[in-house]
């Protein structure tokens, strides 16, 4: 099962799956996925495969990604080799966008997970981090994009402390886990 985690910029993403990752380190049947980046490995963020523009539209063309978009102002790729994983029967964790759950259902057996918090506590995350001016947090925090219809889906609420929103996500998994 490919499981597609999203949410907006702030939920704490990285800081579930970092946790996640950590937690299920030793589970075989659990694969965390590295995503390519056209950004500096040292811009901070999620550990990424880091890509120049020129780099990622040859992957692209090579046929190295499953799945692959752009948001701000960025190229995101997943590794093809993840069907190798699917194949094997194992649960493989991906950091997508929303724009690709549709294809990715088409083409794989799917579970979203959609990460979130409080318009208040993800503006003070997306304000502490730094990465943006006031302008982009402005047009992260209005974007509001609603989980495709039809695909199977949980919510994890990432309002409390890093633990906690790690034991939720976590929760999660681990269900997913069983009911395969």
């Amino acid at each position: 099962m490919l499981v597609l985690v999203v949410g907006p910029s702030g939920a704490g993403k990285d800081t579930l799956l970092d946790g996640a990752r950590a937690a299920f380190a030793q589970e075989d049947g659990i694969v965390f996925v590295r995503r390519a980046i056209t950004r500096a490995a040292d811009a901070g963020g999620e550990a990424h495969q880091p890509l120049s523009e020129a780099e990622f539209a040859e992957a692209v063309a090579a046929g190295a990604f499953a799945l692959h978009w752009r948001a701000h102002g960025l190229g995101y790729g997943i590794p093809a080799t993840i069907a190798r994983d699917l194949a094997a029967g194992r649960i493989v964790i991906a950091n997508v966008s929303r724009t690709v759950i549709v294809e990715a259902a088409r083409r794989y057996p799917v579970h979203g997970i959609e990460i979130t918090a409080p318009p208040a506590i993800l503006a003070a995350r997306l304000a502490a981090r730094g990465r943006e001016d006031a302008a982009d947090r402005a047009a992260r925090l209005a974007r509001d994009v609603a989980f495709p219809a039809g695909i199977a889906h949980s919510v994890v609420q990432n309002d409390a402390t890093p633990a906690i929103g790690i034991a939720r996500f976590c929760a999660v998994i681990a269900a997913l886990r069983i009911s395969r």
